[in-house]
Parts: structure tokens; sequence; C-alpha cells
């Protein structure tokens, strides 16, 4: 996800910032606690279409990510 337009996009529900996982190919809303699906390169960005995250998912995302 080209990261001008992760800048660019917020959460339709909370107005909130988005974070993408590259791994389940979703951006992650932390305060609305919802994942969208990014599906051929468009997020979908549509609460219906949103996954709900897990406790677990919320507090794996909260961490800062080990540097390589």
């Amino acid at each position: 996800m080209e990261t001008k337009l992760l800048e660019l996009l917020v959460c339709p529900v909370t107005k909130g910032p988005l974070t993408f996982d590259r791994d389940k190919m979703e951006l992650v809303s932390r305060s609305a606690r919802l994942a969208y699906p990014v599906r051929d390169g468009i997020p979908i960005l549509l609460e219906h279409e949103a996954r709900t995250l897990s406790d677990d998912e919320i507090e794996r995302n909260s961490r800062p990510s080990a540097s390589v």
C-alpha cells in the first residue's frame, strides 16, 4: 500500500488513523477494533465488510515493531 494513500485514508467509523497489515492485506483501525480488507490493491472501507479484531490482535498491533 502506498504510504501517501495510507496517510489520506481514515476509518469510516471513527475517522481515526489506519495501519496497514501487509501479511493479512488489511487496514486496521485500533480505535474501532476493525480490520478492513484490501482486495486487488483496493481498500474496502465498508463497515459490513470489516472483521472485528480480537483482544490479542489489538495488543499485537499496539506493540512497536522490531527493526531488522
